[in-house]
């Protein structure tokens, strides 16, 4: 079995150890929510890279063979760094903090899923649900580039979106105001299909759908479709372990048939979470897996 290092800058990046769990059920696990500093949007480059190189260190004393960066800002800002580093080349600091186990390891990011968003479009228009970093981030400016001469993107920063997920306040009257405030200008420039650039996002799915209907209801509009990266971060987290030869138990075949079927066993066994502030939220967020 693997030991899998994953991390976010709070409780989101569990959305994305979901659907790695769901692909790989009997690997060990290793989160990190660094909620003391979340969230990560509006911090600085320099900041989140040296924060994401101590949580490198931290999850590879804990025996990580491959690291997942389970935020989309992290992801945007320390990604480039964190493989310049530790996946280029040989790492004297791997070989300490592993015990001379590791002398490099692999980084899994966050991708924009702009390409399916577009590729699935009916009204020629997609929108983007992000925070500032990763909207500003040249890695997503550059994958919108590819495709909008033939779709139109919108963009929208989920304000409150994260201290909503923090809190664990994932639904009801606050909840919905604050998602529709951010949701809604999308839904007006035509958007039918919602990209989810941030890993706290999806434990909002079921209101955003809620305010999406609504709005579409009123406005005799379909039903808006949301698309939620992590599946394909899971598929291809297996891809490069297999590529790099690090040994993994059986992939489940649920996870290939239904999107829904891992959702009860997801946060099983093998799984240990550790936090740089309070863990209690990390806990309850768990628990909704």
């Amino acid at each position: 079995m693997a030991n899998i290092g994953i991390f976010d800058s709070g409780s989101g990046g569990l959305s994305v150890y979901r659907e790695i769990r769901r692909l790989l059920p009997s690997e060990k696990y290793v989160y990190f929510a660094d909620n003391a500093f979340c969230p990560y949007g509006s911090k600085s480059q320099a900041f989140i890279c040296e924060r994401a190189r101590e949580i490198t260190e931290l999850l590879v004393r804990r025996g990580a063979d491959i690291i997942v960066v389970a935020c989309n800002t992290a992801t945007a800002a320390a990604i480039a760094s964190l493989r310049a580093e530790f996946s280029e080349g040989t790492s004297e600091d791997l070989k300490e903090w592993s015990d001379g186990r590791l002398d490099r390891i692999c980084f899994i990011g966050m991708e924009p899923a702009v390409k399916p968003a577009a590729l699935g479009t009916r009204s020629g228009v997609i929108g983007v649900l992000a925070t500032a970093g990763t909207l500003a981030a040249s890695k997503y400016l550059n994958t919108k580039g590819l495709y909008e001469d033939d779709v139109r993107i919108a963009e929208h920063v989920g304000q409150g979106f994260v201290e909503l997920v923090e809190r664990g306040e994932l639904s009801g009257p606050r909840a919905e105001a604050v998602v529709r405030e951010s949701l809604e200008p999308l839904l007006e420039e035509g958007a039918d299909t919602i990209v989810l650039g941030c890993t706290h996002y999806p434990f909002l799915l079921d209101t955003l759908r809620k305010v999406a209907d609504d709005f579409c209801r009123a406005n005799g509009k379909d039903p808006v479709r949301f698309i939620d990266p992590a599946p394909a971060v899971a598929r291809q987290l297996l891809k490069v372990m297999d590529r790099e030869g690090i040994a993994h138990g059986p992939v489940s075949p649920d996870s290939l048939a239904s999107p829904d079927s891992g959702m009860a066993a997801a946060a099983g066994t093998g799984l240990t979470l550790l936090s740089s502030g309070p863990s209690c939220t990390l806990r309850d967020t768990a628990r909704l897996l």
